[in-house]
């Protein structure tokens, strides 16, 4: 039986229904990795995830899916935070450290050191340097990432101490 023979109007409004599905969300969180640290590095984050700002550079938080206390993020576009990742390569490359990098820089803003990195999709990645737990900011284009990182300094000065992760 061919339903849609006797019914001109079925095929137009079923091929709307899909487009409209497709196009919503039931929410507009956006979705992150959620890092595996070690024990230690998890504890640090759990307390991070504590005392994290509810607004950074203006936005609300609304955090990424999967849920979790390694996780929070900002506004729409997402300003991300991931705590307990993974060292990134070029925190360690000689290259970052003279300055001779155009991809990666390092240095600081209100007592908090970071690696800031270019991201291939526009936008801004940004790793603590300096503590015992690294976090990950990305900032996306057209964000103003020293903002993000003013305010989100405060709380991982109180949660993440000075120290070299494991």
């Amino acid at each position: 039986m061919n339903l849609f023979r006797h019914r001109p109007v079925g095929l137009p409004a079923l091929v709307l229904l899909i487009t409209v599905a497709g196009c919503s969300s039931a929410d507009d969180n956006a979705s992150a990795a959620v890092p595996s640290p070690g024990a230690k590095a998890a504890k640090l984050c759990r307390d991070l995830d504590k005392v994290l700002p509810s607004k950074v550079d203006g936005e609300s938080r609304h955090d990424p899916e999967p849920a979790s206390a390694l996780t929070a993020g900002w506004g729409g576009p997402e300003i991300i935070l991931r705590c307990g990742v993974a060292q990134p390569p070029k925190m360690i490359d000689p290259e970052v450290a003279v300055g001779s990098d155009p991809d990666a820089v390092a240095g600081g803003v209100d007592g908090v050191d970071w690696l800031m990195e270019t991201r291939d999709g526009g936008g801004n990645r940004f790793t603590t340097a300096n503590r015992s737990a690294y976090v990950e900011v990305t900032v996306p284009d057209g964000t103003d990432s020293s903002g993000a990182l003013i305010d989100l300094a405060p709380a991982i000065k109180k949660a993440i101490p000075e120290g070299i992760a494991d």
